[in-house]
């Protein structure tokens, strides 16, 4: 593949012979794409225990409380590194910062080859989510990089679909592996492709020239920086924020959950339960990509990002929710799993068409860290609602009781968690008011 490059040299985005000659071209898909990967084994490495389920509990000899506690470790300290992530890309090149979190994956999978104890496991979950946690913001930063922000819609949700992907590649995968291997070899083959996954990204990955003061001579609205507690209270991020914690708890339960929940909770065989559990991915992975086409299109056609991004994210989330509620109570069955399926593709689709909207209103040389932060604080979803359902499976009269409970109440959250993204999220009014308070700072300073 040939690339038309810019030799001009800018050391914010990268060495002479990688910039891009215009924004979007191919290097950027190139990019993207190798991101896509990415986020592909992010997500298989968070789903691992999700396929191994039962069988970690029976080779562990522990309860569906316990094994709670390993799925919520994952997100123990996913925050913590959300927001160290976002303090580090102010002075690491994130590509650079993307690479070592990489390493950090992979090397925190390896134990888990040998007889580790419950403990152990624990301890690697924690280093892992910890790892992970800047993962989707690095991804959507370095990207944005290569867009302007007309154009930010669709490669946020292709990166985005990369993480269903993940699933919808690694949930047969791992099932085949843990049947007829064992789930610590799963570990193992992780480890592996995560480093060759590395290699690629050292070798292909790095910045655009669509960010910082660049985005801001190119007629960008937004400030250059702004007190950070001001861009982290817009309406927009706030909206943002509430929004992606529902849907992330959602996620987390699928992630963390779902192949218990059709084997010890509907009944189905390990492997059937295994290869459903890819379903609501590739629903999730189909719908990702065809919504942020109609959000591109949309904002082709001059509607707004309120509606191209925060309203249709909102709708679906809340469709999602909705959906939820109706195949929680069923048995198993095609119309539970269609619901099921449906449902988790309507959530999944939401986050890419969102997520461009966060770029919208962050000050364009404080996007990563307001891109952390909000990964961080969904982050917290994801670690409370596989805890809480882990207690409230063990704690019913019978595991498909708790579990039925359990997405119950996340689909109701889904649908509360829609309803004020609705309310708050405006790009529009939020960027302008953040324009219209730095002219103000600025006169007030006498500049």
């Amino acid at each position: 593949m040939t690339v038309d490059v810019d030799r001009t040299a800018d050391p914010a985005s990268g060495p002479p012979a990688e910039r891009p000659a215009s924004p979007g071209g191919r290097r950027a898909w190139l990019v993207v794409w190798v991101l896509v990967l990415v986020l592909v084994m992010n997500y298989a490495d968070k789903i691992v225990t999700n396929i191994a389920g039962p069988a970690i509990m029976r080779d562990l000899g522990i309860g569906e409380a316990k094994f709670g506690v390993i799925q919520a470790s994952f997100f123990a300290l996913f925050a913590v590194g959300g927001i160290l992530g976002g303090w580090l890309m102010t002075r690491i090149r994130p590509w650079i910062l993307l690479l070592i979190t990489m390493v950090v994956w992979s090397l925190s999978l390896l134990p888990m080859g040998w007889q580790v104890g419950f403990g152990t496991m624990v301890a690697m979950r924690v280093l892992l989510g910890f790892a992970e946690g800047p993962t989707t913001a690095l991804a959507m930063y370095i990207a944005h990089t290569w867009f302007p922000p007309e154009k930010r819609a669709l490669p946020s949700s292709v990166i985005i679909a990369g993480a269903t992907l993940g699933a919808v590649i690694g949930a047969p995968t791992l099932t085949w592996i843990v049947a007829d291997y064992s789930w610590r070899a799963a570990f193992v083959v992780l480890a592996v492709a995560g480093a060759v996954v590395a290699g690629i990204w050292l070798a292909v990955g790095r910045e655009g020239d669509q960010g910082g003061t660049a985005a801001r001579a190119a007629g960008s609205v937004l400030p250059l920086r702004v007190p950070l507690r001001v861009a982290l209270t817009t309406g927009s991020v706030i909206g943002i924020s509430l929004m992606f914690f529902a849907a992330y708890a959602s996620t987390a339960l699928k992630m963390t959950w779902l192949k218990p929940y059709l084997e010890q909770g509907l009944g189905y065989g390990e492997r059937a339960a295994g290869n459903l559990t890819a379903l609501p991915y590739l629903g999730g992975t189909i719908a990702v990509i065809a919504i942020g086409f109609v959000s591109a299109a949309l904002t082709r056609r001059g509607v707004s990002n309120r509606a191209s991004r925060g309203v249709l994210g909102a709708s679906l989330l809340i469709g999602s929710g909705v959906l939820h509620l109706v195949w929680a109570p069923l048995s198993a069955g095609p119309l539970h799993m269609v619901l099921l399926v449906i449902s988790a593709s309507l959530g999944s689709a939401g986050y890419g068409a969102a997520f461009a909207a966060i770029s919208d209103v962050a000050p364009v040389e404080q996007r990563g860290v307001v891109l952390s932060a909000v990964t961080a604080f969904y982050g917290l979803g994801g670690m409370l609602a596989p805890l809480a359902l882990g207690g409230i499976v063990e704690g019913a009269a019978s595991k498909a009781a708790g579990y039925t409970t359990g997405f119950t109440l996340v689909g109701a959250l889904l649908v509360v968690g829609g309803i004020v993204g609705l309310l708050l999220i405006n790009p529009e009014r939020d960027a302008a008011r953040l324009a219209a308070f730095a002219a103000a700072e600025e006169k007030r300073a006498g500049k």
